[in-house]
């Protein structure tokens, strides 16, 4: 009884110090006003993505080797950035086109890097599309989502130790507490995940109009991806992206609240220059 109650002790003094951590390491968003649970500080976050850009590259078969096209996708990414709100944060934001054919996907790790694989550029047919897809990523960058998900990591795997702690007389009855225990800290994960895509698409949406594309480009990318879906197995980016149709009636509902008069004529679509980019690339392979 008197082990089991040290451990109990020991147990709860692991959670307890998780807790404090967790909800004593607070910042506002400058950018969103939120008020957001983080375990890292902006120059951390670049410094995190910097040191990890390299070995992520390599996962998906390094970058595309046509400078023409990294170009063309590193000057979109940064007229999002530059000509919206997310020009007032300090990360250096640097955009990557990677070489994988066959994996539909696009990432950004903490502090500004930001990357599309090359099966999802081969799906899209216009610059609004390509903002879209990197504003959304630029909104994960902005919205700290990364920072946010490494401090409930951190709080999960020590509410995961304590529980361990608290049930290791029997290690058969520790492992299947702490498997409990981790399942209940995915779902939570898991639920916030969502909410952070969620929020990505609408900051997406306000940085790539304030750069002078129709949203337009975002709505299309989801009926892309919902596309992609419907012929079998799912692109990667759906993996840990919400249903695209429920986004697309999200989108056009943020689409009518902003524009009641519709989509103005300015907003550009850019399907001439995305054209131009693809075929430079061909002529040049």
């Amino acid at each position: 009884m008197k082990k089991f109650l040290l451990r109990m002790f020991i147990g709860l003094l692991f959670a307890l110090f998780g807790l404090i951590s967790y909800y004593t390491n607070v910042e506002k968003n400058p950018i969103t006003g939120e008020v957001q649970h983080v375990s890292l500080s902006p120059r951390q976050e670049i410094v995190l993505g910097l040191k990890s850009r390299g070995q992520l590259a390599e996962q998906y078969g390094g970058l595309y080797p046509d400078s023409t096209l990294q170009n063309y996708v590193d000057e979109v990414g940064l007229r999002v950035v530059q000509k919206s709100a997310a020009a007032q944060s300090s990360y250096p934001f640097d955009f990557h086109l990677l070489h994988d054919p066959k994996i539909v996907n696009a990432f950004a790790l903490p502090g500004g890097q930001v990357f599309v694989t090359m099966a999802l550029f081969n799906r899209l047919n216009s610059e609004a599309q390509l903002a879209g897809v990197l504003g959304h990523e630029v909104g994960h960058v902005i919205g700290r989502h990364g920072s946010e998900h490494l401090a409930r990591q951190q709080l999960g795997a020590a509410l995961v130790n304590a529980v361990g702690i608290t049930a290791s007389d029997d290690p058969r009855n520790a492992q299947q507490a702490a498997i409990v225990a981790q399942a209940v800290n995915q779902l939570v994960n898991l639920k916030y995940s969502r909410a952070d895509e969620l929020e990505s698409d609408r900051l997406g949406f306000e940085f790539m109009t304030k750069a002078g594309y129709s949203p337009k480009g975002l709505v299309e990318l989801m009926q892309i991806l919902g596309s992609a879906n419907s012929g079998g197995s799912p692109p990667e980016f759906l993996s840990t992206h919400p249903n695209p149709g429920n986004r697309v009636e999200l989108l056009q509902a943020i689409i009518t609240k902003t524009y009641p008069q519709g989509i103005p004529r300015n907003l550009e679509e850019g399907q001439e220059r995305f054209a131009q980019a693809v075929l430079t690339n061909h002529s040049q392979n």
